[in-house]
C-alpha cells in the first residue's frame, strides 16, 4: 500500500498532538509539513525527530506559513491536509477546505475517536464554544471544591508550545510562579498557568507530548486523585473525560453553533455553564440557552456571572484609562470587551484611550492583523520582543491610569510608568443546579474512597 502524504493545518498545539496521536509511528502515512497560523514566528522551525520519531522522520518535519498551502500540496504530492487548529467560523473553515480541494487533495477533521486519550485516573475536562468565555475560572471553581473536599487534582492545560525548543517543552509541570521563568513562558501561557500556581492549591502540567504528560500527571509527586482538562481556544478535550464541561457566552450569541470545533463541545458537554450573565441581556442569553437545548437537549445548563474584583477601584473613577485585556479574546476570540472594560465601565471611567497611535513593532502588527480590537490593548507576549514592544507601547499612552484585566500580575515582569489597576474574576453559579451538586455526584461515581 502506497504511503498517503498529510500536511497537518495548525497552530503550534492540536496539531502536533493529532500527530502524535495517530500518525507518529503510523507507517501507513507520512506527513511532510506543518503550516501555522494564529500564532507569530511558528513558521520556519521544525517538529523535531525526537518528538516526531525517529524511526519515520529521521529529520524532523518542517513548519511553513500556512499562505503557502497550494504550494505546498504540489510540491510534496499531498494526498491529505488535515485541519488542526481552533475557535475558527465556519466559513473560514470551508474557505481552507476549498484551498485544499483545488489544490487536488482531501480535506480532514480528526475527531476524538482519533486524538483522545485514556486515563487512568477519573477525569473532568472544561472546555468552551469560544475564546474568552470563562473556562480559566470555572476549571479554578471546580479546582477549589475539589481540594476543599480533600481531593488531589492534577490540571492539564491545552498546550501553547511556542518555544523554539519543543523538546525542552515536551512535559512541563508548572507548582510555583518560579517554574513559569524556568520553561521561559509567555505571557499566554502564564495567564493560564499563573492562576494555578499562585493559589497554591494544584499543580498543572502542559506540553507537546499529551500522552507523556498525562503519565506524568497522573504519578505527580503531590499525589492524583482526579485530573481536570483546561482546555483551549474552543477546542474538545484531549483526554478521554468522565465529567465534561462546556462554557458559553451569551456576550457572542451564536457562536456556539457557527465555529469550529466550539459547536463538538456544545453538542458533547454533560454540562454547559451559560456565563457572564450579569453582563448580558435577557435576550441574549435565551438565545444561547435555545441553541444548547436544540443541539445538546440531555446538558445540565447551570447559570453563571463572571465577578469582577478590582483593588483600586478610585484610581479608575473620572480617568482617562488604558485598558489591557487578555490577547487571545481580543485576537481570534474576536471580544470588543473584557473584564477590564466592564470594570473601568462600572466604576466610571472618563474614557478609554485609544493604545492604536502609540503601538510599536509587533503590537502594531497585532493591530494590522486584528483590526477589529478597536480601544483596548492585547496583552501579547509570545516573545521577548513582543513583550519589550508590549512594555513601551503601554509607557507611550498619553493617560491617567493603566486597568489590567488580563489574570496575570503584568508588573513582574513589564514595568510601568502610570498608576495601575488590577481586575480579577471568579466564577458564581445563580440558583441551582450549581457545581456543588454536580461534583458530588461525580467524586461518588468515580472517585474510590
Amino acid at each position: 500500500m502506497k504511503k498517503r502524504n498529510v500536511i497537518i493545518i495548525g497552530a503550534a498545539g492540536r496539531d502536533f498532538h493529532n500527530f502524535n496521536t495517530y500518525f507518529r509511528h503510523n507507517a501507513d502515512y507520512n506527513v511532510v509539513a506543518f503550516t501555522a497560523a494564529q500564532i507569530p514566528d511558528i513558521d520556519g522551525r521544525k517538529y523535531p525527530k525526537e518528538l516526531a520519531g525517529e524511526d519515520l522522520y529521521p529529520e524532523g518535519i518542517p513548519i511553513y506559513k500556512e499562505e503557502d498551502l497550494p504550494e505546498l500540496i504540489k510540491k510534496y504530492k499531498v494526498d491529505e491536509c488535515v485541519f488542526a487548529y481552533s475557535d475558527k467560523p465556519y466559513p473560514y473553515v470551508m474557505k481552507v477546505s476549498a484551498i485544499v480541494n483545488a489544490a487536488g487533495a482531501t480535506f480532514v477533521l480528526q475527531g476524538p475517536n482519533d486524538t483522545t486519550i485514556k486515563s487512568t485516573k477519573p477525569v473532568i475536562s472544561v472546555c468552551a464554544t469560544r475564546t474568552g468565555c470563562g473556562k480559566s475560572q470555572t476549571s479554578r471553581k471546580i479546582i477549589e471544591y475539589l481540594v476543599s473536599k480533600g481531593l488531589r487534582v492534577v490540571a492539564v492545560r491545552h498546550p501553547m508550545p511556542y518555544d523554539e525548543d519543543l523538546n525542552f517543552q515536551k512535559v512541563e509541570r508548572f507548582a510555583t510562579i518560579e517554574d513559569l521563568a524556568k520553561y521561559r513562558c509567555t505571557i499566554e501561557e502564564m495567564e493560564e498557568y499563573e492562576p494555578h500556581v499562585s493559589t497554591k492549591r494544584n499543580v498543572i502540567y502542559a506540553g507537546v507530548d499529551y500522552e507523556a504528560i498525562l503519565r506524568a500527571a497522573e504519578n505527580d509527586p503531590d499525589g492524583c486523585d482526579i485530573v481536570l482538562w483546561d482546555g483551549g481556544n474552543n477546542d474538545f478535550s484531549f483526554y478521554k473525560a468522565d465529567l465534561s464541561f462546556g462554557v458559553a457566552d451569551p456576550l457572542r450569541p451564536g457562536a456556539e453553533v457557527s465555529y469550529y470545533p466550539g459547536e463538538v463541545v456544545a453538542r458533547t458537554a454533560d454540562v454547559i455553564v451559560i456565563n457572564k450573565e450579569d453582563s448580558a441581556s435577557l435576550e441574549n442569553i435565551n438565545t444561547v440557552r435555545d441553541n444548547i437545548r436544540s443541539i445538546n437537549p440531555k446538558a445540565t445548563i447551570i447559570d453563571a456571572a463572571s465577578i469582577l474584583t478590582v483593588d483600586k477601584p478610585e484610581l479608575i473613577k473620572g480617568k482617562r484609562c488604558l485598558v489591557i485585556e487578555d490577547g487571545p479574546t481580543l485576537t481570534h476570540g474576536e471580544m470588543r470587551m473584557g473584564a477590564g472594560t466592564v470594570a473601568a465601565m462600572k466604576y466610571g471611567a472618563g474614557e478609554l484611550v485609544d493604545p492604536r497611535p502609540y503601538t510599536v513593532g509587533k503590537l502594531k502588527t497585532t493591530f494590522e492583523t486584528y483590526p477589529n480590537i478597536g480601544t483596548l490593548l492585547p496583552a501579547m507576549g509570545y516573545g521577548a520582543q513582543q513583550i519589550k514592544d508590549l512594555e513601551k507601547t503601554i509607557n507611550n499612552v498619553d493617560c491617567d491610569t493603566v486597568v489590567i484585566g488580563t489574570p496575570i500580575d503584568l508588573q513582574r515582569f513589564v514595568k510601568i510608568n502610570k498608576p495601575c489597576v488590577k481586575v480579577g474574576y471568579e466564577l458564581q453559579e445563580i440558583g441551582q443546579p450549581d457545581l456543588k451538586g454536580i461534583l458530588d455526584d461525580f467524586v461518588a461515581k468515580y472517585v474510590k474512597k
